[in-house]
């Protein structure tokens, strides 16, 4: 073989190699920028997690983002406290038989967690802050704080804010917008309802009853709370203003505490179990003797009307009280 023929070949065979890796980097490239393009970037109060693409299964540790998911029309794959959900959460979405419990709320089973292989994990602060490094070795791990100390912002739009979040990352932001938007409607009809009402007032408070160490204890619920800006939105006044801000969204009281209230319509929720207005109140003197008890202007929400959650909760909240205020 001559020098020429030889300086031939090896133009070639550089200029097939340079080819090669110019399609390889191409092909590299590709990837890395499809993968960039599906990545999803949600934030919580443990900071932004990011997901190689939406995530398709997702294992819950609190109610309230079970519920999240089931407003876009997905079932958790895992969710801590099944049973105690289905006693004190009335929605009209269904949890599906096969999502597995994962344990309780406060300490959930992590090799359960683990077993389920999530893309996803959401968990609230309060209860899985100190537990996250153990959660993030299973999966990417959000975490979410209902119960901000800013005060600026109210616990309605965490809630919000969160159902949106928690739509980012699953692929479901437009189906989030719908959501909101229906129960925005909702509160306008609701609202024209009880316009047409013939209420002697439009002042209410709304408590959630139970069994105190000594005596029955009453949240009352503070302008703040997720449930009291429902109450707004429907054309109602939340009268109670507490002395302090409350980061949870509601005063406690004793039985003494709601006389000062006793002129507004009393909305409550209660347990069956522990139905304290039957059973330590029936007899009590100063239950008695409120105003809103002898005009009977008690307005039962029921044990099942959960007052805080997401959207589907505060839906349930609103169709309660139009019922129970309007057709009583």
């Amino acid at each position: 073989m001559n020098k020429y023929v030889k300086t031939i070949l090896l133009v070639a065979l550089s200029a097939i190699l340079l080819v090669g890796c110019s399609s390889k980097k191409t092909e590299d490239k590709g990837s890395v920028n499809e993968k960039a393009e599906s990545s999803v970037t949600i934030t919580g109060s443990n900071g932004e997690v990011t997901l190689d693409q939406p995530a398709k299964k997702v294992v819950v540790l609190e109610w309230t983002y079970a519920e999240d998911l089931l407003a876009l029309g997905i079932q958790p794959a895992g969710m801590a406290d099944i049973q105690e959900y289905h006693n004190w959460v009335n929605i009209e979405a269904e949890l599906s038989d096969n999502v597995v419990d994962v344990g309780g709320r406060q300490e959930p089973n992590l090799e359960a967690i683990a077993a389920l292989e999530p893309d996803l994990i959401i968990g609230v602060s309060f209860r899985h802050d100190a537990m996250l490094k153990d959660l993030e070795k299973i999966a990417p791990t959000v975490i979410f704080n209902p119960y901000p100390e800013d005060e600026s912002i109210d616990l309605y739009q965490e809630m919000t804010t969160t159902f949106q979040e928690i739509a980012k990352a699953v692929d479901k932001t437009s189906e989030a917008d719908k959501v909101l938007a229906h129960l925005d409607a909702k509160y306008d009809e609701a609202k024209a309802e009880i316009d047409k009402a013939n209420l002697k007032t439009k002042d209410v408070i709304l408590t959630l009853a139970y069994s105190g160490p000594q005596a029955p204890e009453i949240r009352v619920f503070t302008p703040n709370s997720m449930a009291s800006q429902i109450i707004e939105k429907i054309g109602l006044k939340n009268i109670h203003v507490p002395d302090q801000f409350e980061v949870f969204g509601s005063s406690t009281f004793n039985v003494e505490g709601l006389t000062k209230y006793e002129d507004a319509n009393y909305l409550f929720t209660v347990q069956a179990n522990d139905n304290v207005y039957e059973k330590q109140l029936k007899d009590n003197a100063v239950w008695k003797n409120l105003n809103f008890v002898k005009e009977d202007r008690l307005f039962d929400l029921g044990g099942d009307t959960w007052l805080y959650g997401g959207p589907l909760s505060a839906e349930t909240l609103l169709n309660r009280i139009v019922d129970t205020m309007v057709n009583k």
